[in-house]
């Protein structure tokens, strides 16, 4: 598995490179949204286990659930985007790497164990049974993994982002297709002729 998780790794940071070659969007960033994505899939899948819990247990998940947003205001959300990014570019920039890739190592695995192990026995629970909770909460598992791998990622150095560059470099030309002068006038001109005078009324 140790194999594996550095063949993925490499794989997610060479996707992640792309993807900000082509956006400006680092990795850290990336992180952050799919932790806000496997947020909101996990307190759906909370709100669909309400369904079928007594009362009891549903005091105990209402009262996890408050743990888990105080201990997400006090990790993820705690440090900007903007600062995890400077820190990035600043490690990177002094040649080192992101210590992530050893110190999650045995999370890493443990998520992506988890992902191969229970796929079977969540999907035929959604196929078979048609239980929705076991779809979310699969896919819950499937997001961790993935914002561990990205996390574990190195950015590149700042860059512009290749699709900005190509949307600023269509106004110019949509605005230098307007400003042309008249056919007969540009026809006139490559005849070597003078472009045809105006009639004053």
């Amino acid at each position: 598995m140790i194999a594996i998780d550095s063949v993925l790794l490499d794989m997610t940071e060479w996707l992640c490179h792309k993807i900000q070659l082509l956006t400006g969007r680092t990795n850290v960033w990336l992180s952050v949204q799919l932790t806000n994505l496997s947020i909101i899939v996990y307190f759906v899948w909370v709100g669909l286990s309400f369904q079928i819990l007594t009362v009891g247990t549903r005091i105990g998940v209402g009262l996890f659930c408050g743990a888990v947003l105080y201990v997400l205001t006090q990790t993820v959300f705690k440090v900007s985007i903007e600062a995890s990014e400077t820190n990035a570019y600043r490690r990177v920039a002094n040649g080192l790497r992101n210590p992530r890739r050893v110190r999650d190592a045995l999370l890493r695995i443990s998520f992506l164990f988890m992902s191969i192990v229970l796929s079977y026995p969540f999907l035929t629970l959604y196929v078979r049974f048609h239980v929705n909770m076991a779809l979310l909460g699969y896919w819950l598992i499937v997001l961790t993994t993935v914002v561990l791998y990205a996390l574990a990622c190195d950015p590149l150095p700042p860059c512009p982002a290749k699709l900005g560059v190509w949307l600023r470099g269509l106004v110019p030309a949509r605005e230098s297709a307007t400003n042309l002068p008249p056919a007969s006038t540009r026809r006139a001109t490559r005849a070597g002729r003078q472009p045809p005078h105006p009639v004053s009324s």
